[in-house]
C-alpha cells in the first residue's frame, strides 16, 4: 500500500473519527483525516480518500433518502461539472508538497467560514454555487463538504445529512472519473483505501448512537477545532 504501520493507524483513527462525525452531522470524514493524510503521505491525496468516501455516502443516502432536498441536490450536481473539471486540472499541474499547503489553507479557510458565516438562504443560486465549490475542492483536495454545509447550516438534521451525502456520493463519481481521465489514479491508492474500509464501518456504526444522543453543537466546535490544528500542520509541512 506503500503506508508504513505508524502512516496506516494514524490515518485509520482519524478515518474512524470522521466517519462518526459525518454520519452524525452531515459531512467532516475527510475535513478530519485530510490533514492528517496530507502530513504523513500526501501522494495519496485526493484519490484515496475521495474512493474511500463512497461506500460511507451511499450508506448515508440509504439511510435518510426520504429526508433529500431533491429540488437543491439537482443545482449541486449541474454545479458539480464544472467544478470537477477545474479540480482536475489543479491536481495536474501541483506537486504534492504545493498539494498539501493547498489543502491546510482550505481547512482554514472553511473553519473560518463555518464559524462566521451568516444564514445562508437554500435557492438556486447558493445550491448551484455550493456544487461548483464542492465540485472544486472535493476533487482537487478530497474536502468538499464546507461549501455545501453552509449553504444547508440551518436545515434540520436529517434534510443536511442526506441531500449532502447523496450529492458527494455523485460528486465522488464525476471527480474519480475526472481523475482517472487526468491520470492521477493509482492502483496502490485504491488499495489503500480498501484497507481503510474497517475504519469507515466502525464510524458508520458509532455515528447512528451518536446522531441520536448527542447534540450537533457539541461536536461542531471539536471537528473545528481538530481541523484548524491539522490545516494548520499541512500547510506549514507542504511550506517546508
Amino acid at each position: 500500500m506503500q503506508l508504513s504501520a505508524p502512516d496506516y493507524v494514524a490515518i485509520l483513527l482519524a478515518v474512524v473519527a470522521g466517519a462518526t462525525v459525518q454520519g452524525s452531522i452531515g459531512f467532516g470524514v475527510n475535513l478530519v483525516a485530510v490533514p492528517i493524510v496530507a502530513l504523513v503521505k500526501p501522494d495519496a491525496l485526493p484519490t484515496m480518500l475521495i474512493a474511500l468516501a463512497l461506500p460511507l455516502t451511499i450508506v448515508m443516502v440509504v439511510r435518510e433518502h426520504r429526508h433529500i432536498d431533491r429540488p437543491g441536490l439537482g443545482w449541486t450536481l449541474v454545479g458539480r461539472a464544472p467544478g470537477t473539471a477545474i479540480g482536475v486540472w489543479i491536481v495536474t499541474v501541483v506537486s504534492a508538497d504545493a498539494l498539501a499547503v493547498l489543502i491546510g489553507a482550505t481547512v482554514l479557510l472553511a473553519v473560518v467560514l463555518s464559524v462566521a458565516s451568516p444564514p445562508i438562504p437554500v435557492n438556486r443560486e447558493t445550491t448551484l454555487a455550493g456544487g461548483v465549490a464542492s465540485g472544486l475542492f472535493g476533487t482537487a483536495t478530497a474536502i468538499g463538504g464546507p461549501p455545501l454545509a453552509l449553504v444547508y447550516q440551518h436545515e434540520p438534521g436529517p434534510v443536511l445529512r442526506s441531500t449532502l451525502a447523496a450529492s458527494f456520493m455523485a460528486g465522488i463519481l464525476f471527480s474519480l472519473a475526472g481523475l482517472a481521465i487526468g491520470g492521477q489514479v493509482a492502483g496502490w491508492q485504491l488499495v489503500a483505501a480498501l484497507a481503510l474500509v474497517p475504519g469507515l464501518a466502525l464510524g458508520i456504526w458509532l455515528s447512528g448512537p451518536v446522531a441520536r444522543h448527542v447534540d450537533a453543537r457539541l461536536l461542531r466546535p471539536l471537528v473545528l477545532a481538530f481541523s484548524a490544528i491539522t490545516g494548520a500542520a499541512a500547510f506549514v509541512r507542504g511550506l517546508a
